[in-house]
């Protein structure tokens, strides 16, 4: 008996194959599909291509591919690609006159922030950094002045020196998160503006963040759903290969018993095995040849399929792949093959005027015919016909 566990993996395995039965065509679980159709299981056969060939898919051996998420990105701006601007060294010791003129500097960039000169603001402050190099608040306040000239990567370099000087500098958080917001940054901008607001909460931020949490929300769920779906995919294909390794033993040995049949059979039958290839799909010529074939299956009272292909013909193309699959099948069963182009004399006494066309012959006489790639029909008359 099987463990609960393992059966519970089965249990998930038949279902993913119910949802997805086409996985059965995949390469390595062919062992599997083998099995099934020993027991007279109808596998659905390969999706095709638009080229007429086989198409073997497997969503486990896909890649997810991640849809695109619908945000507001309406005050998103270019990045800049300015030089760094000028740093002051941390370290250094700071006198007492130079905290003075550092307070000078930035008194006067004040007053150019108030008139609307930016550029003169940005030469005072950096004179302030470079003087007293030790205050956060004098690289926040530079940052601020670089996002209203809309110079986000610029700001965000000034908020992490701010930040290095002082980890605490609820304005460093704040100004990076705006810069971030800026760049489209979400989910990073989020995070600095809600750190800014539990150290110092005020209604700026408040007001950023009403812009800057539905579009980081989208995103984290989005990368939530994305992350369960490579989770669950992880899961299956640990399933699969379980039970790969489990039926393996079991497919080996029904191929060791299945070759023993077949060379008994033809230890049996050696004019049938020499003459016909049964397993294989036989081409056919000429019309001398046909009847060397058809009298050999008329002695073993054998149903013969006489398959009328071209290659220009698309339908043929769409129906030779299944049809190549059918004696394995049915491994009793003659399968003959004529082009039109190539054998005109078989054509012609067959009196064949459409392809692809299939004509059913037993005992020497024509029982049945089909016309056209209809692969359904063409399968019930074999098990119809080959009983």
């Amino acid at each position: 008996m099987m463990d609960t566990e393992k059966l519970e993996d089965l249990k998930h395995f038949v279902e993913l194959c119910k949802e997805n039965p086409s996985i059965l065509q995949n390469p390595s679980l062919t062992f599997f599909k083998n099995f099934l159709e020993s027991l007279g299981a109808q596998v659905p056969p390969s999706v095709k291509s638009e080229q007429g060939g086989e198409e073997h898919h497997d969503e486990l051996d896909e890649d997810i591919i991640e849809s695109d998420v619908e945000l507001d990105n309406t005050d998103i701006v270019e990045p800049d690609n300015d030089p760094p601007q000028q740093m002051g060294d941390f370290t250094s010791e700071v006198t007492d006159e130079n905290r003075d003129a550092a307070q000078i500097s930035k008194a006067k960039a004040l007053d150019a922030i108030s008139e609307g000169k930016l550029d003169e603001a940005i030469n005072h402050l950096t004179e302030a950094i470079l003087l007293n190099p030790t205050s956060a608040i004098l690289y926040a306040t530079r940052a601020n002045v670089f996002i209203k000239l809309k110079k986000p990567n610029a700001a965000i370099r000034d908020s992490d020196a701010a930040l290095k000087v002082n980890p605490d500098s609820a304005k460093g958080y704040k100004v990076r998160g705006m810069a971030r917001a800026m760049l489209g940054l979400w989910k990073e901008a989020a995070s600095d503006l809600r750190v800014a607001s539990m150290i110092d909460f005020d209604e700026e931020i408040a007001e950023i963040l009403k812009k800057v949490e539905p579009n980081a929300h989208k995103i984290e769920e989005h990368c939530r759903k994305y992350q369960r779906l490579r989770e669950e995919k992880k899961l299956r294909k640990i399933e699969r290969d379980s039970l790969r390794r489990q039926a393996e033993p079991k497919a080996a040995n029904l191929k060791s018993k299945k070759k023993e049949q077949q060379s008994e059979h033809e230890a049996s039958d050696p004019d049938s095995a020499s003459d016909l290839n049964y397993g294989k799909i036989v081409g056919i010529h000429s019309v001398s040849e046909l009847e060397t074939k058809l009298n050999a299956v008329s002695k073993a009272s054998r149903l013969a399929i006489l398959y009328f292909t071209a290659t220009w013909c698309g339908p043929c193309r769409f129906i030779s792949p299944f049809y190549t699959s059918l004696p394995e099948k049915y491994p009793k069963v003659a399968f003959l093959k004529a082009d039109i182009d190539e054998a005109r004399d078989v054509a012609s006494k067959w009196n064949v005027s459409s392809v692809p066309a299939f004509f059913f012959i037993k005992n020497g006489k024509e029982v049945d015919k089909v016309v056209g790639a209809d692969k359904n029909s063409l399968e019930k008359k074999i098990a119809q016909y080959a009983g």
